[in-house]
């Protein structure tokens, strides 16, 4: 079983570098392209369906991916939404200094909860498809700290369009690939605490 995160294509969010998490913002044209670039990536690899996070912009990646290579468009599952970030959501950078400039936000969900969430969705998934090779269509921050965790090394930012590869040996995860790249060698200062 392999299964690839791809992050959603690019919101206006996300070109006006507004923080997004859980609010239902779409793809626009440019994150249309991106969804459709990611399918050159997965062509070559055998899939057999893709999921996603049920809100617009992944849903809408996820169709596209899904007829781009010719495989079934799976269910959504809530546990990949991404983070609540409550009243920080649809801030700018400057916004955010001057009203949080501790990242505080009022109603921000834990990155405890973000991970539990993201390994509770790889798990159920893992027990709907079996041995399936499947497309996950998410969030660059539950990617992120999801992959971070079955790494065990931090990771940076996860681009909008881009993949990152992994399959389950046993009881535990190996990561192949992060923002369409080999996971380089672990270094002792990227190991998490």
């Amino acid at each position: 079983m392999t299964f690839a995160f791809i992050r959603h294509g690019q919101t206006d969010w996300n070109l006006q570098l507004r923080l997004q998490g859980s609010s239902d913002i779409p793809l626009n044209d440019t994150g249309r392209q991106q969804a459709r670039d990611a399918v050159a990536v997965l062509s070559g690899t055998r899939w057999d369906c893709v999921v996603s996070s049920p809100l617009k912009r992944a849903r809408e990646t996820a169709q596209i991916i899904a007829d781009g290579l010719g495989i079934t468009l799976g269910p959504s599952y809530p546990e990949l939404v991404e983070r609540d970030y409550g009243d920080g959501e649809g801030a700018t950078e400057e916004d955010i200094e001057a009203r949080w400039p501790n990242r505080d936000y009022p109603g921000l969900e834990s990155l405890d909860s973000v991970v539990a969430r993201g390994l509770a969705a790889l798990n159920r998934i893992a027990d709907d498809y079996g041995d399936a090779n499947v497309v996950i269509v998410c969030h660059g921050t539950i990617i992120r700290y999801t992959l971070s965790a079955l790494a065990g090394r931090k990771l940076d930012q996860i681009n909008n369009g881009s993949t990152a590869t992994f399959d389950r040996i046993g009881e535990g995860w190996r990561v192949h690939t992060v923002n369409d790249e080999p996971l380089a060698p672990l270094l002792p200062e990227e190991q998490l605490a």
